[in-house]
């Protein structure tokens, strides 16, 4: 099957060109999603990484949304951070707020030296749409 090169309506808008989602087969690559808001993108971004990754994680969900999924459906995530030491605990802990303890995707966590709009968190994932 070809891959499919998904925009959805009500998402944020890309801060590049890119596609929201691409989904092959039944796996779902959600682009990396940034503390934006999805009715304002001129509006300045949340305050701290802890509202920033709730905005992350809310965009995540808007975009699997307007897939049909949910972040149930999420089988891997990559978070990326700009002051990785500092923000990591209140990350993580935000984070872990939008799965139940059973139920939390693989995940890789990388410090980076600068992310689009001087977000402090970006997040990307995998999901599998069900059978």
């Amino acid at each position: 099957m070809a891959p499919q090169f998904l925009m959805v309506p009500g998402a944020p808008t890309p801060v590049a060109p890119f596609s929201h989602a691409v989904e092959v087969d039944g796996w779902v690559f959600v682009t990396g999603q940034m503390p934006t808001w999805p009715d304002d993108d001129s509006r300045a971004l949340p305050e701290g990484v802890e509202a920033q990754t709730r905005r992350v994680m809310d965009n995540l969900a808007l975009v699997l949304a307007g897939l049909g999924l949910d972040l149930s459906h999420a089988v891997q995530a990559r978070v990326y951070l700009t002051e990785f030491k500092r923000d990591y605990p209140a990350m993580n802990a935000a984070y872990a707020s939008y799965f139940p303890p059973d139920r939390r995707p693989a995940r890789t966590c990388i410090g980076v030296t600068g992310l689009a709009r001087d977000a402090l968190v970006e997040i990307d994932l995998v999901a599998r749409r069900p059978d």
